[in-house]
């Protein structure tokens, strides 16, 4: 009897609680059907500023420009690796690869350029996407030979490369006769396809050999050095210019002794905003972050910032720099006269006055292309 009992009342426990568990679930979804679900958007926008639907197809032109780039070196490593993956194209592709390493010199004989190439609107996008423009305080007359020292690094050096790989700011027009080769790593020129681009562009190695066979070429060449390299990049701050120039006495020396005839003169070249295009990751002197990028720029010649810019289609996060403005300042040149072994007086004092003219650019724009900036010009290195 009691047995019958239990199972009655657990029967009626069981239709009690699926009825209680169906009007829940009643009640639940009703509140749900009433209640309107916050759209998914809304919540992206809290979080990215989104690049508006009507937008100039001028700037959307700049935008591409800056994009592809950005993204060269590893679109043509993507490339490669795809048509590695056809049989049919390996002899083509061993014979480019041997044409690279073993026959094709270009890089340190003043690359290709191409008039043509580096004048095409394509490069305009590029350098009004900023903008970046050029400043030019004195003229270079051709009869000589001219070292341009570029700073800051930044990043990238975007402004570098809009200035003296093309004619988007009319770098030619500014010093007609000046044929201008900007340098960078010779390990750039073992990419396939981006380093073809380059050469066309007058890229050249930033190797000693590279540069003498550019000034040794004749009168109205010029090489342009990003001096701070790999290790300024990593003091690339919005709103800072802390400089690595101290210790570099390299282009110096290498305008003294292989200047055409007489000398190849230096130019101080200070760009405005460079810094301010992309935001780094904090990573002061003594951090964990700086003492892993040092020991990874030592084993490997260069480093990597951790820095981000805005995306395609957002202007929050991404890796495309920020439409800030670039001001590229040539300053006055600086005579060099020719000696095949100069004294390290002779560089310092060189080294002395060229910084004076760096400074005095800096302390002549500051307020006004750099008016947001967090403190002065300093040369930490």
């Amino acid at each position: 009897m009691s047995t019958a009992m239990e199972q009655g009342l657990n029967a009626k426990l069981t239709a009690a609680s699926r009825s209680l568990s169906a009007s829940s679930l009643r009640g639940k979804l009703s509140e749900l059907a009433t209640t309107p679900l916050k759209p998914v958007k809304d919540t992206l926008k809290a979080h990215f500023d989104f690049v508006p639907s009507q937008i100039p197809m001028e700037r959307r032109l700049q935008t591409l420009a800056v994009t592809v780039w950005s993204l060269l070196i590893w679109g043509s490593i993507t490339l490669w690796v795809y048509l590695c993956s056809y049989p049919a194209l390996w002899p083509l592709l061993l014979a480019y690869q041997i044409w690279i390493h073993y026959i094709d010199k270009a890089s340190v004989h003043g690359a290709r350029p191409s008039m043509w190439f580096r004048r095409i609107s394509w490069w305009r996008y590029f350098a009004d996407y900023y903008p970046a423009s050029l400043l030019k305080e004195a003229d270079l007359p051709a009869d000589r030979n001219y070292v341009f020292g570029y700073h800051p690094h930044g990043i990238i050096g975007m402004g570098a490369f809009a200035t003296f790989a093309t004619e988007a700011t009319g770098f030619s027009k500014a010093f007609p006769g000046i044929t201008p080769h900007l340098l960078t790593l010779a390990s750039n020129f073992k990419m396939p396809f981006y380093r073809d681009v380059a050469l066309a562009l007058g890229i050249s190695s930033v190797s000693k050999r590279s540069c003498i066979n550019i000034l040794k070429s004749g009168p109205g060449h010029s090489i342009t050095i990003v001096i701070g390299g790999a290790a300024e990049s990593l003091s690339a701050h919005p709103g800072t210019a802390d400089l690595t120039l101290r210790r570099r006495l390299g282009f110096i020396k290498i305008a003294i002794q292989h200047g055409h005839v007489f000398q190849a003169d230096l130019v101080p070249v200070f760009s405005f905003g460079e810094n301010d295009i992309y935001q780094q990751m904090p990573n002061e002197r003594g951090t964990a972050v700086f003492t892993i990028q040092k020991k990874f720029q030592s084993m490997f010649g260069f480093t990597l910032p951790l820095f981000h810019g805005r995306g395609m289609l957002n202007y929050s996060t991404g890796l495309l720099p920020y439409r800030r403005r670039i001001v590229v300042v040539t300053g006055r040149p600086i005579h060099v006269t020719k000696y095949e072994q100069p004294d390290i007086e002779e560089v310092r004092r060189i080294q002395n006055l060229y910084i004076t003219e760096l400074t005095r650019i800096w302390e002549t724009y500051k307020n006004e292309f750099a008016k947001a900036r967090k403190r002065e010009l300093n040369i930490i290195d």
